[in-house]
């Protein structure tokens, strides 16, 4: 028997009202992540395989286009330098005018970009076209982790970001093969080259969300057609409750020099430095190792993309449930070092170094969903967008520097084993960092 609020007992089996209310709200919940997950995580999907197919064309466009692995490292980097610049101002607007208009002019504007890397003859062209790609999309990333926030409070958020940031491994999945088989399959055909034919074709499903974004999204709960009065009462509590907990307004400049939001910058920006590192070299640590096949390259990238699935999944599950988020973030840091250092110890062993790349991935891209949990614990409104879009952006420079670093340290050493073990390090960086975090302003 199961006491009531009038100290009587209900009968076994019975829920009490208390119980039935904690029902009733996550069955709303569950109603609204199937109703925007599932495309929000599209449009990270084609947003994330347009941003780095670049990873895949270098397997042949440098050769036909007699670039330096220095000049394909700059030009993979200054995509974030378009982003830098960008993307403050992006989220500030999405906040004034909401996510729908923001997300579909972004995405519209990418997809038309990236098809135009089709026609890059000169390392001009190249950086031009990358610094545009990156100012085009600025503002979609930190613009979907802050429209979550309108939806979602913290001790939920962990896992809808963790679903959403499952693209980037997603799209490594499936990419990694199609972008394989289009290089290979199309190959001189109607005499474009198949790295040509793959910026093509992979631009299309970008265009496509982006126009579907204008009639499916919605910029709030008060504006979703497909909620009742008393759902969008239950979301409302929800954040209303956890806004009031956090701190009240904030301008740019003060976000800009609040020291925990300092802190957090560095921490995304050494999870930036592994996830990216990862990302846009691993076809070619893959190909090194032996393997001479594009397509073959490309199926054996999607390995560690299914390891890094699994764990983003798993882990940010773990982290909500029970309402941790330091360790949670600290063991994924560490496992990605690892990973790293394995990769550059096993470069020679297709199947080992596969193993390590598998862990640090799992490891290195876990860590993103995971961080995200901490900065969205202590910021609202303004606050919120203003420090999510600053934080992403300065630490997005990571995202320059990464493929940047790699690419003179190949040139010079002609091998990527020296700057594998400084990503490494930068992760174990990440490590202490988030150690230093005091657990009762993110443990919620």
């Amino acid at each position: 028997m199961t006491p009531t609020a009038s100290g009587r007992a209900a009968p076994a089996g019975t829920a009490t009202p208390s119980a039935t209310a904690q029902l009733q709200e996550d069955a709303v919940y569950r109603k609204v992540a199937w109703r925007l997950m599932p495309f929000l995580m599209l449009c990270y999907v084609v947003a994330y395989l347009d941003r780095v197919n670049v990873g895949f064309a270098k397997l042949s466009m440098l050769a036909d286009l007699q670039f330096s692995e220095s000049i394909y490292g700059l030009g993979a980097g200054l995509f974030f330098i378009g982003y830098f610049f960008f993307e403050v101002p992006s989220n500030l607007l999405m906040h004034r005018i909401g996510a729908k208009a923001t997300i579909a002019r972004i995405m519209i504007l990418w997809s038309l970009i990236s098809a135009a890397m089709m026609f890059v003859q000169t390392p001009s062209q190249f950086y031009a076209l990358r610094f545009l790609l990156g100012a085009a999309e600025a503002g979609f990333y930190p613009g979907m982790i802050l429209y979550l926030t309108y939806w979602f409070p913290s001790h939920r958020r962990a896992r809808m970001v963790a679903l959403f940031m499952a693209a980037i491994p997603i799209s490594g999945i499936f990419g990694g093969p199609l972008s394989g088989w289009v290089m290979q399959a199309m190959h001189d055909t109607h005499g474009l080259r198949g790295w040509q034919w793959m910026f093509l074709i992979e631009a299309v499903p970008s265009l496509l969300t982006g126009l579907a974004v204008l009639r499916y999204l919605d910029n709030g709960i008060q504006s979703a057609r497909w909620l009742s009065a008393e759902e969008k009462a239950v979301l409302e509590r929800g954040i209303a409750s956890e806004n009031a907990q956090k701190s009240g307004h904030m301008s740019l400049r003060m976000v800009a020099t609040d020291t925990r939001v300092l802190k957090m910058t560095l921490i995304c920006f050494c999870t930036v430095m592994g996830q990216y590192g990862l990302t846009f070299w691993l076809p070619t640590l893959i190909k090194q190792t032996g393997v001479d096949s594009v397509l073959h390259v490309g199926l054996l990238t999607a390995i560690p993309f299914s390891v890094a699935v699994c764990s983003m999944l798993l882990v940010s599950r773990s982290s909500d449930r029970l309402r941790e988020r330091r360790w949670h973030l600290i063991v994924p840091f560490c496992c990605g070092a690892a990973g790293l250092a394995l990769s550059a110890a096993f470069s020679h062993d297709t199947a080992l170094s596969l193993a390590a790349l598998a862990l640090a991935a799992g490891g290195s891209l876990a860590t993103s969903p995971l961080f995200w949990s901490l900065p969205t614990a202590i910021l609202s409104g303004v606050g919120a967008a203003a420090g999510i879009a600053l934080i992403n952006s300065v630490a997005n420079l990571a995202g320059f520097l990464s493929p940047y670093l790699i690419g003179l340290i190949k040139d010079t050493t002609h091998s990527t084993d020296a700057a594998m073990y400084v990503l490494a390090a930068v992760l174990l960086c990440g490590a202490l960092l988030t150690y230093t975090v005091p657990a009762r302003l993110v443990d919620k």
